[in-house]
């Protein structure tokens, strides 16, 4: 396999996964989408953008909350279809206002939030 200067967004039909990790306690933040539009203005800005499948639309992390993600680094799996980018969160990284999307935790056969709220989400996404 070829370094390239993009990750293979052909094998995923335009989209490929992003974990997103917090670069000082390397805590995962959330799991999102990138095309190549949304992986261009992540290089060209050094802010973390991304694909939302649910509004078919390009979004900059933290564009309505301001929240945004400042990309420290950039990895790229073996078979260059998945991306690890490590970003300065300001803020919280989930739109419910936990500091990560991972928040709930399974115990006890089901699953609990494990964590306190760094925002309340109704005072940020008003209609």
């Amino acid at each position: 396999m070829t370094l390239t200067e993009k990750p293979d967004f052909a094998k995923g039909n335009g989209l490929i996964p992003v974990i997103v990790q917090d670069v000082t306690s390397r805590r995962v933040l959330m799991l999102a989408y990138m095309n190549e539009t949304a992986w261009t203005r992540t290089v060209e800005t050094g802010l973390a953008h991304y694909w939302s499948r649910s509004r078919n639309a390009l979004w900059l992390k933290g564009e309505t909350s301001g929240h945004v993600q400042k990309v420290h680094a950039m990895y790229v799996d073996c078979d260059a279809d998945t991306l690890l980018i490590v970003v300065e969160q300001s803020g919280a990284a989930c739109h419910e206002g936990y500091a990560s999307c991972f928040f709930r935790r399974f115990e006890n056969g089901a699953f609990q939030v494990a964590e306190e709220r760094v925002f309340d989400p109704k005072e940020v996404y008003k209609a």
